[in-house]
């Protein structure tokens, strides 16, 4: 059965009130969370971004749900850290983590000061990355050279279990590639018929583990405001690769985003004021064979939507009616 979980945006709300709404999501009835992982949001609107790695602790410890995070470790962040990272978290709640590894976004890499490698290139670092982290993890000290570079590395506090590494991916390449190395796939809302060639290519390449997808929504009393509330929050977030990976500042997606109509919005979140039609929605994409689906509604406020979908859109996905 398809399991739904609560997504958590650092880049729209503060870190405290982010974990009050984790707490809220268990409380609601999802099964799972996921945190996104930036250095910038993509808006002045949305004008947050806290470090999702202290987040996790805090929200992994006042609440059950088992978590996940979409980190790019490369640039920003060395591998090895993020290797500390997962395994510390993964040592202290036995079961609960997972982390989705890719390439990252130049919004958020830009702050080492180096170059934005092309996208083959970023796709080789991550695989450098994705070796040592394992490695690591495993109880190996590890010494590597190439486009990241390790010097006697060493993970004295492991985990009991290797955590799940997770492919990141967008396009049916990129998932294809996913399947060499993955323990399981993520994605974003898309078309249908994109969907299901992304999970044929990781399956059909050998590709094992959970397949999970974020959806992004927009809920609230009535429809006009349920757009309204997309369009503020997520016209800077409706391009697709490369223009997403390769833009710079705030600044830059805030021009991009200039002439974003309203009903453009309506491509990209799912945008309702019907928690039925929310419902039928994320059965849809659970038709497709998603394991997981974390639904991140798009607004600054969490609360309505939240207690809408914990009580309305949640007991219909599991056969309980509104």
């Amino acid at each position: 059965m398809t399991l739904y979980g609560f997504h958590a945006s650092h880049e729209q709300i503060a870190p405290g009130t982010l974990l009050a709404a984790a707490v809220r999501a268990e409380r609601a009835g999802f099964d799972a969370a996921m945190s996104s992982d930036h250095f910038s949001p993509w808006s002045e609107r949305q004008g947050e971004s806290g470090f999702a790695w202290s987040w996790l602790g805090a929200a992994l410890q006042a609440t059950r749900l088992p978590f996940g995070v979409v980190t790019a470790p490369g640039q920003r962040y060395h591998p090895a850290i993020v290797a500390q990272a997962i395994g510390t978290l993964a040592a202290m709640y036995p079961g609960r983590f997972w982390a989705a590894l890719g390439t990252g976004e130049y919004s958020n890499e830009h702050i080492t000061g180096d170059g934005w490698p092309r996208k083959q290139v970023r796709n080789a670092r991550l695989r450098e990355c994705v070796d040592v982290i394992r490695a690591l993890l495993a109880g190996a000290e590890v010494t590597h050279d190439g486009l990241v570079t390790v010097d006697r590395a060493r993970l004295w506090t492991r985990p009991a279990e290797m955590p799940g590494l997770v492919g990141a991916a967008v396009s049916v390449a990129t998932a294809r590639w996913c399947a060499e190395w993955a323990d399981g796939l993520i994605t974003v809302g898309a078309p249908h018929a994109h969907l299901r060639r992304m999970v044929d290519a990781y399956r059909e390449a050998g590709g094992r583990g959970p397949l999970r997808l974020q959806v992004h929504v927009s809920y609230a009393a009535d429809d006009g405001e349920a757009l309204r509330i997309a369009h503020d929050q997520w016209r800077t977030n409706v391009f697709a690769p490369p223009v997403c990976w390769d833009l710079e500042l705030v600044e830059h997606f805030e021009e991009a985003a200039k002439h974003v109509p309203p009903e453009a919005m309506r491509d990209v979140v799912r945008t309702s004021a019907d928690p039925a039609r929310h419902a039928a929605w994320l059965q849809e994409y659970a038709d497709l064979g998603f394991d997981e689906i974390f639904v991140h509604h798009v607004g600054k406020e969490q609360d309505e939507f939240l207690d809408v979908f914990g009580a309305k859109v949640l007991p219909q996905l599991r056969g309980g009616g509104s």
